[in-house]
C-alpha cells in the first residue's frame, strides 16, 4: 500500500535547513516498537524513495521530515550515496551548540558521504536510520 508524502521540502514547512517549528516527542523507547511496516509512503523530492511507518513516525514525531529530505536528496543528487544499495545514515548532534552531522555509511564501515548541519532542535543525540533499495526505514525495521 503506499500513501502520499505529507512532508513537504525543506523551506517550505520548516523555514531554514533542519529546524521545526512543532515540539518534538521522540523518545529512542519510541523506535523500538517499530518492527515491521504496513505502509510505505513515496517522497515528494525524490519519487523514486519510499519510506516505512517507522521513517514516517520519526518525520512527525521528532519535527523531522527534513531528515527524510536530506536521505532521498542526497540519493538523487551524490552518485556515490546513489551507487549504495544498502546505506546506514546516522544523525549525530554536536556535543556543544545545536548543530549535528549527518554521514551515510556502506553498512561496511565506509562512509560515502558527510553533511554538516548547522542547527537542529531534533530530540535525540543520535538516530540511525536504513535506506535500502531507495527504501528509508528503522534498523528495527529491516
Amino acid at each position: 500500500m503506499e500513501a502520499p508524502c505529507n512532508g513537504p521540502g525543506l523551506v517550505g514547512r520548516w523555514g531554514m535547513e533542519g529546524t521545526s517549528m512543532a515540539t518534538a516527542t521522540l523518545t529512542t523507547a519510541d523506535l523500538s516498537q517499530f518492527t515491521g511496516s504496513e505502509n510505505w509512503y513515496r517522497h515528494s523530492l525524490n519519487r523514486d524513495i519510499l519510506y516505512t511507518d517507522g521513517a514516517q513516525y520519526v518525520a512527525e514525531a521528532g519535527g523531522a521530515y527534513w531528515l527524510l529530505d536530506e536521505i532521498a536528496l542526497a540519493n538523487r543528487y551524490q552518485s556515490r550515496v546513489r551507487a549504495e544499495e544498502f546505506q546506514v545514515w546516522t544523525l549525530r548532534r554536536n556535543k556543544t551548540g545545536n548543530g549535528a552531522m549527518l554521514t551515510c555509511g556502506d553498512g561496511n564501515g565506509h562512509t560515502v558521504y558527510t553533511k554538516r548541519i548547522e542547527y537542529t532542535d531534533f530530540p535525540l543525540d543520535t538516530i540511525k536510520l536504513f535506506c535500502e533499495n531507495g527504501t528509508i526505514l528503522l534498523p528495527s525495521e529491516h
